[in-house]
């Protein structure tokens, strides 16, 4: 749709055209390719692949300062790079600085780790990357990935020749492209796995990333697949989901799910009611991007993610133009797969299909280290195991442990600082980067939560939970370790210190959650007018909060059913 020609000037007093009914959203395949904004611009002109070349061979050269400012700022995201914050600037400041005011000269660097599989060989090479590159530090994140700090472009190509020589990549870990596949953390190895995707997740990875079909999409395009009935790849936020079920008629398959996605506009994905076959599922997959790539809003970019077009769309238009126009047929109804009935993070020991056992181990909300990472690749070596697993909430699965080496392979755990008997409350915490490195935070996560956790296991020792309280500490309003789906959700903010002056804290959510043992559906957390706690204060309010539960709650009442019926003073 082309704009309105603007009215001429005549002595008469001019006449406005009429107004479109609505503004294009730059829609490919409805307004045309035209870009909207600058940064459909310089994506049109020169892609975020590209950039690739100029790293190696001008920047890495040159140094940070020949960096020019849209592949700094755009470009790099394309092969997992962003800048990261420079130390010592507060939270006042996240919202009122320019990004060159508030970016350091070093990087965060992004290791894709698709369907969470790792073998113990490109562990030891990760770690050994961050011990000389990057000041030892490295973070188990949220989406499986494992994210580096203090890179600097000087020494990323060679950091790129170490990971692709054990077939690790970066390509597209960040930017409008489809980000990295989470995959069940036990797949291939459960007893109860319905279905392996780990086929599928090869055949997408291996033919959708890095190609310049699908690297210029809207917006971030996440991706889950799992065939275990834990439902283990948090499904309902991803913009497509493929969770396993047994057709009644068909056998094996996939519930095909779309559009969610959380930051500071929530929206959870919702069923198509297809069934998909395992030999589908690769077609089905480029059939939503390929949908998201050419119907997607492109104009504004707060409104550019897939879970606004299906919002708008509903799911049974969106089914009739994934069929129609990208499949060439019909997809099979299927009903919903079963209620999850044991918990998703795989924490703690479980036996394998082989007779062998897994043993799910949480570090303190995903902060790990290099020298951590390389001492866990020689611990499982010796203990003979050459695989692990990171998984979607900041844990690790160690996989193909002979029964008698269980119990000392938990106690060197122990010591290297992963705990596969943890606490509830060190299970069920997580937290984002937060200010120490994130360019959009206001507040600091990954400590506050560590001593909040170490607070509340002194405070709660000895108190009888009846399930696990999922404690999320976000540093922004973005989401990225998603406060709307936790049983308590913090969103970071600065608060009035009483006395002209502000203090690190957060804004609380309560009896958020996605399907689980105990819930038959994901919901989102409610929000309760002035409800807010200071960061010093964080173990003080959750400690009150859980014990209130545990004295007012009905028999068989879950934290989040009792957080949603519960008066306003009871939450405070």
């Amino acid at each position: 749709m082309s704009p309105s020609p603007t009215p001429s000037i005549t002595s008469a007093a001019p006449t406005r055209p009429p107004r479109p009914a609505t503004r294009p959203h730059g829609q490919w395949k409805v307004d045309g390719t035209a870009p909207l904004n600058g940064n459909e611009k310089w994506k049109q002109e020169d892609g975020g692949l590209s950039v690739r070349e100029r790293i190696e061979q001008v920047y890495s050269m040159q140094g940070f300062d020949s960096i020019e400012d849209t592949d700094l700022h755009g470009r790099f995201r394309w092969w997992g790079l962003y800048t990261q914050r420079k130390p010592g600037i507060d939270g006042g400041k996240t919202a009122t600085l320019e990004p060159h005011e508030l970016e350091d000269k070093f990087f965060m660097l992004r290791v894709r780790i698709d369907g969470g599989q790792l073998t113990t060989a490109q562990l030891r090479v990760i770690g050994e990357i961050s011990e000389e590159f990057g000041r030892d530090t490295a973070d188990l994140t949220d989406r499986q990935n494992i994210q580096l700090h203090w890179i600097r472009v000087e020494d990323v190509p060679e950091i790129w020749r170490r990971l692709e020589a054990v077939d690790l990549q970066t390509t597209e870990a960040c930017g409008d492209v489809p980000r990295v596949v989470l995959g069940s953390p036990v797949a291939g190895i459960a007893v109860d796995e319905l279905l392996d995707p780990t086929d599928a997740i090869t055949e997408i990875t291996a033919r959708y990333i890095g190609v310049p079909e699908l690297a210029n999409l809207p917006r971030k395009f996440k991706t889950a697949l799992t065939g275990h009935p834990s439902q283990d790849v948090v499904h309902e936020i991803n913009d497509v989901g493929f969770v396993a079920l047994r057709h009644p008629e068909l056998g094996l398959g996939y519930d095909l799910w779309v559009g969610g996605g959380l930051s500071a506009s929530p929206r959870l994905g919702e069923r198509l009611g297809a069934f998909v076959s395992p030999d589908k599922v690769a077609d089905v997959w480029l059939g939503v991007a390929s949908i998201f790539r050419d119907y997607g809003y492109r104009r504004l970019r707060n409104k550019a993610r897939l879970k606004f077009l299906l919002a708008d769309w509903g799911p049974e238009k969106f089914r009739r133009v994934l069929e129609d126009e990208y499949l060439h047929e019909a997809l099979p109804d299927g009903p919903p797969a079963p209620t999850p009935t044991q918990q998703g993070d795989h924490v703690g020991v479980h036996k394998q299909n082989d007779g062998k056992f897994y043993i799910g181990v949480t570090p303190f909300v995903g902060r790990v280290s290099g020298t951590m990472l390389t001492g866990l690749a020689d611990l499982l070596e010796r203990h003979g195991s050459g695989r692990l697993r990171t998984t979607p909430h900041q844990k690790l699965v160690l996989l193909d442990i002979s029964e008698e080496d269980v119990e000392p392979l938990i106690t060197a755990l122990d010591a290297l600082g992963l705990a596969a008997r943890p606490s509830l409350f060190r299970r069920s915490t997580i937290a984002c980067t937060g200010i120490e490195f994130c360019k959009l935070a206001i507040v600091e996560t990954k400590q506050t939560a560590t001593d909040a956790v170490l607070e509340l296991e002194t405070r709660l020792a000895g108190l009888d939970l009846p399930q696990p309280i999922s404690l999320h500490v976000n540093g922004c309003p973005n989401s990225c370790a998603r406060i709307q789906t936790a049983d308590i959700g913090l969103k970071g903010q600065l608060l009035s210190d009483g006395a002209g002056g502000q203090v690190p804290g957060f804004q609380v959510h309560l009896g958020g959650g996605l399907a689980s043992v105990g819930r038959d559906e994901a919901g989102l957390g409610r929000t309760v007018r002035g409800l807010k706690v200071t960061a010093v204060d964080l173990a003080d309010y959750v400690e009150r909060i859980v014990r209130r539960f545990l004295a007012d709650r009905a028999e068989t009442e879950t934290f989040a059913q009792w957080a949603h019926r519960a008066d306003e003073e009871a939450l405070q």
